[in-house]
């Protein structure tokens, strides 16, 4: 029948048209191998948000793309070592989410490209030349720490009536958070408020930074995170719920374990980010010619069981402000 005949013709069409669109929406048929690089697996929310990015650019873990996963459990000093594996696998592009491991990737390879995509200052921490042009092989995103620590004196002066003294407890070894704290003692100065800084290098130095802390009797607890301190969540949350302070971290991870408030960016919204990045590259963009991405999108998370532990009253504008709050 001629509308057969018709049917043909236009299905035949429609199939042609679909084979540009289909090759468009998928990467070629080659088979990425990608390096990870951390110090320990992330968080499966984290590594979701990573993945999600990727498939929404064509790329699926099995399919076309392989991850190479190397882990430092905590020993910084293995990262060269893992860094050099992941050159000799060959990887066409290397994700790195912490500064140490992001000096590690640099030294061992000025070629296959690396994605940073939680770096706390690139540039001070001597990472890149600068956020508009990164140069060399290197290029992601940072999470904008130092510009972020007035906003969370703010909250502590909001939420805690009075408050005078602050304890900040920093990783003074890593030279990415040098610009943090003189950003924190900045803002410190324009609210009125006296910080007691406590310096921790490695993990022996814990114990002694809690001493002082409760020794100096702060009214607040104030933390500049990076992976030193983000391994002994545990201990921190601990002690500021031993010694009734009020606290305020980077990231909502903290407030779960007990911490009364956090504000930063999202890390979600910055690993799903990511995927562009190695996206662009796997497809021949050079690193250097990619600009360095702050955060666009930040959470504040309140914590209303510590709040009630602690005897405090979170007033209404900051809830009303809050991303989530937690009962």
């Amino acid at each position: 029948m001629w509308y057969s005949a018709v049917g043909s013709i236009v299905t035949l069409l429609v199939s042609l048209l679909a084979v540009p669109l289909a090759a468009a929406a998928q990467p070629s048929g080659q088979v990425y191998r990608i390096g990870f690089l951390s110090t320990d697996p992330l968080p499966a929310h984290l590594w979701e948000a990573l993945l999600d990015g990727l498939r929404e650019r064509g790329y699926s873990e099995g399919r076309n793309l392989v991850f190479e996963r190397q882990f430092s459990e905590g020993k910084a000093e293995r990262f060269p070592e893992l860094a050099a594996e992941l050159v000799r696998l060959k990887v066409d592009c290397i994700i790195v989410p912490t500064t140490s491991a992001v000096l590690a990737a640099k030294h061992a390879t000025q070629t296959i490209p690396i994605v940073m995509t939680t770096a706390i200052d690139p540039v001070g921490g001597g990472v890149v030349a600068s956020l508009a042009r990164p140069g060399g092989n290197l290029t992601g995103l940072s999470v904008l720490a130092p510009e972020l620590s007035g906003k969370r004196l703010e909250l502590l002066q909001e939420v805690v009536p009075g408050l005078t003294r602050v304890a900040v407890l920093w990783n003074a070894a890593n030279p990415a958070n040098a610009s943090a704290w003189e950003e924190t003692q900045a803002a410190a100065g324009a609210l009125g408020l006296r910080l007691h800084a406590q310096e921790v290098r490695d993990a022996q130095d814990f114990e002694g930074a809690f001493t002082r802390t409760a020794q100096a009797r702060p009214e607040a607890f104030l933390v500049l995170e990076d992976t030193l301190i983000n391994m002994h969540r545990p201990q921190i949350a601990k002690f500021v719920t031993q010694q009734h302070l009020p606290s305020v971290f980077v990231h909502r991870e903290w407030v779960v374990a007990g911490g009364l408030m956090s504000y930063g960016p999202s890390l979600p919204d910055l690993f799903r980010r990511a995927a562009t990045y190695v996206d662009k590259l796997l497809k021949g963009a050079k690193p250097a010619d990619l600009p360095v991405e702050q955060p666009m999108k930040f959470e504040l998370v309140v914590n209303l069981k510590t709040a009630q532990a602690l005897g405090l009253t979170i007033p209404p504008i900051v809830l009303f402000r809050a991303d989530e709050v937690l009962q």
